[in-house]
């Protein structure tokens, strides 16, 4: 069986280009406007779809954990519970923010993390479902999402093999339709933390999984590195201003990387090629130029029989190649010839 999924209206697999997913989640700050205008310049980056996140606050948290005091630079509330009810997006801004995502042609859909989030979704009809890293434990919420029947993409930050093998026994009799992203839950992630060789473990250990890298690394070569390595979807997080407000805001691509970073991947995936090794018309001048021919190293009269002293090896190369040595010398020549004309097999004797 062929790895593969469909996420929104493009089909992927080993062969396809990297669906990449700008994954806005918070950075928005609260503010519907903002999220459009982000959903509209990462579709002129070349983006495949955009993702935020949905918390139903009051029952996800405890109430300590929600009535925490948050003051710094970047909280939106006096505690937790605040500044996370600030950012959190409604029925309203979800039913507008997905016509506007069908108007502009890009798919939306976005983090489930609950139960009550996971069913708001639902209703909305959401075409791909995500799953974050620190519910990949969560067997209940997976399944719940799983019997949506809807593409379902997994995060593995901070899991071990174990957790994403029991994440994955779980989900795969229910619905098959999953993707499974090696991530490495830092904001930022350091780069010796990346591990993106699990991509590979990954690929062997899921072989009916399509297989992606969720990056929280600064930059974007490492996108690249993990679509060669196998990856399918790349999510990066997505900002218009890193100064904005927000702890997000920092290690996010701002529009011109995002745009660079589509580009790289889409001229990886053409430059894979189908590795029969070939001779390319644009390299034939070049070549013609630096390649070398068998020449006569002086002049030579007719009845010469060659010696390696009378054959010289010069540019450019629109003669007998060099390795065609072996077979001229000891033979006669047929006519004069003059320093550095080509030696050709038509002007031997012998076969």
């Amino acid at each position: 069986m062929q790895r593969s999924i469909h996420l929104g209206s493009t089909y992927i697999d080993d062969t396809s280009f990297c669906y990449v997913i700008a994954e806005i989640g918070h950075n928005h700050q609260g503010d519907l406007e903002k999220c459009k205008e982000m959903f509209q310049v990462a579709k002129e980056c070349g983006a495949d779809a955009v993702k935020i996140q949905k918390r139903e606050n009051h029952t996800l948290y405890t109430r300590a954990m929600y009535n925490k005091p948050y003051e710094h630079r970047n909280s939106y509330g006096k505690t937790y519970g605040e500044h996370r009810e600030f950012l959190e997006f409604g029925i309203r801004e979800y039913t507008e923010l997905k016509r506007y995502a069908q108007e502009i042609g890009i798919t939306f859909f976005a983090t489930a993390f609950d139960f009550a989030s996971a069913d708001f979704l639902a209703e909305l009809d959401m075409p791909i479902f995500k799953i974050a890293s620190g519910d990949i434990i969560n067997i209940p919420l997976l399944k719940h999402v799983a019997y949506f029947q809807k593409p379902l993409i997994i995060s593995t930050g901070g899991a071990t093999m174990l957790d994403v093998q029991r994440a994955y026994d779980a989900i795969m009799p229910i619905n098959p339709q999953v993707a499974i992203l090696q991530c490495t839950s830092g904001y930022p992630a350091e780069f010796e933390e990346l591990n993106l060789q699990v991509i590979r473990t990954f690929r062997d250990r899921f072989p009916n999984a399509v297989i992606g890298f969720s990056a929280h690394d600064n930059g974007i070569a490492m996108a690249v590195a993990a679509y060669v390595l196998g990856a399918r979807i790349i999510e990066k997080h997505f900002t218009l201003n890193h100064t904005w407000k927000g702890t997000d805001q920092a290690f996010s691509l701002e529009p011109i990387g995002l745009r660079k970073m589509v580009r790289d991947l889409r001229r990886t995936h053409v430059a894979f090629g189908d590795g029969v090794k070939r001779t390319y018309p644009s390299e034939i001048d070049p070549l013609t130029k630096m390649r070398k021919k068998l020449v006569a190293a002086r002049p030579l009269l007719a009845g010469t029989m060659l010696r390696p002293e009378d054959i010289a090896i010069k540019s450019p190369g629109d003669g007998l190649p060099p390795y065609e040595m072996d077979k001229i010398i000891g033979r006669t020549l047929l006519q004069d010839l003059d320093e550095d004309d080509n030696i050709t097999f038509e002007i031997l004797n012998g076969a």
